[in-house]
């Protein structure tokens, strides 16, 4: 399971506790990293900027070109798909900002609409003119940078939102993850959605579909690649798992469960091994059978849906960090190279 492989390339940005990590949609060799200072519990924060390229005996090299301070701690980041040298952060005071990162020193946008620590950020790679953003506050918010103010606001869970994220294969489909153990399935489009208030008239029951993800907090989803309306979710309960969201029960769901639409979701898989909350889960772009997650075990583990008959789903387990390991991401270029960043404030760059 764990052969031979070469260490890691590293980047320590002391002082900064990561959080999430993304690359750039046009440069193979970019990546990005929110962090921030005391674990973001209290403080400021940074936007760090990373390139990879090879280094003695062909081995790669992490350096960090630069970086952004903050107000408050950074949660996440997500890369425009109209502009290489652009990306949004999301804070922990509520607020949005737009990088340039051939500017020095201040965001060229900020928006300020959540009342909570904005979570998670997403960039359409359909519509590429939009990104959705989601908080604690319960409220996910779409927007483009040419507008002052969101698109649409939906409240989509009664607790904290950890992560929305739009469907890879049809535009106008977001999933959400809650502290409320459930995955729900929305669609933008619907009747609900007033224009004229900018919110939806009945925000909780424009669920297209709900999913009882978990008994405890779901902390992270994402969409598979490849396969429509295939979702991993992962959370508190340490097991990551895999759902085939075209099933949906007739039946009605038990009280408290969901504000409306339909609920539903078969669990092709349950992907057991990590030892504490699992912090992070992205499906691999270039396989659809392969996803990585990460943990407050301090690993980042990937795994295969579909093993061979005398093989365990898990491929691999990282553990160079000595921190929790929150963030992981794919190359988008290069199969089989993999991300993580974590509070030891170390981003680790590997090959399976």
């Amino acid at each position: 399971m764990n052969p031979a492989r070469a260490p890691p390339a590293v980047l320590q940005t002391p002082g900064f506790a990561h959080y999430n990590v993304a690359w750039s949609p046009f440069r193979p060799g970019r990546i990005a990293i929110a962090s921030a200072a005391n674990y973001g519990l209290v403080g400021n924060g940074r936007l760090h900027l990373a390139s990879i390229n090879p280094g003695p005996n062909g081995a790669p090299n992490i350096s960090l070109d630069r970086y952004y301070e903050t107000q408050d701690g950074l949660y996440d980041i997500a890369w425009s798909e109209i502009h290489e040298n652009q990306l949004v952060s999301a804070s922990g005071d509520g607020s949005i900002k737009l990088w340039d990162i051939m500017l020095n020193d201040y965001p060229i946008l900020s928006w300020h609409e959540h009342t909570r620590e904005v979570f998670c950020l997403d960039w359409s790679n359909i519509k590429k003119d939009q990104f959705i953003s989601c908080s604690w506050d319960g409220m996910v918010k779409l927007w483009t940078p040419d507008r002052p103010r969101s698109l649409l606001t939906l409240q989509a869970h009664h607790s904290c939102v950890y992560q929305a994220l739009f469907s890879p294969h049809q535009p106008d489909v977001v999933a959400t993850c809650s502290t409320d153990g459930t995955v729900k399935i929305f669609d933008l489009r619907s009747p609900a959605f007033s224009p004229q208030t900018n919110s939806f008239t009945a925000p909780l029951s424009a669920a297209a579909l709900t999913v009882p993800a978990s008994g405890g907090e779901v902390l992270a989803l994402d969409w598979n690649k490849y396969r429509p309306f295939v979702l991993a979710s992962a959370g508190v309960d340490k097991m990551v798992r895999v759902w085939d969201c075209r099933m949906v029960k007739l039946d009605a769901p038990p009280d408290g469960l969901s504000d409306g639409g339909a609920v539903g979701g078969a669990c092709e898989s349950q992907l057991l091994g990590h030892e504490y909350a699992v912090r992070k889960v992205q499906w691999s772009p270039h396989r659809a059978d392969m996803l990585a997650s990460s943990s407050y075990d301090m690993t980042c583990r990937v795994w295969t849906t579909n093993p061979p008959p005398d093989r365990t789903h898990l491929i691999h387990i990282h553990d160079s960090h000595t921190e929790f390991v929150v963030g992981c991401a794919w190359s988008l270029y290069e199969e089989g190279v993999l991300a993580s960043c974590s509070w030891d404030s170390r981003l680790n760059v590997f090959h399976l």
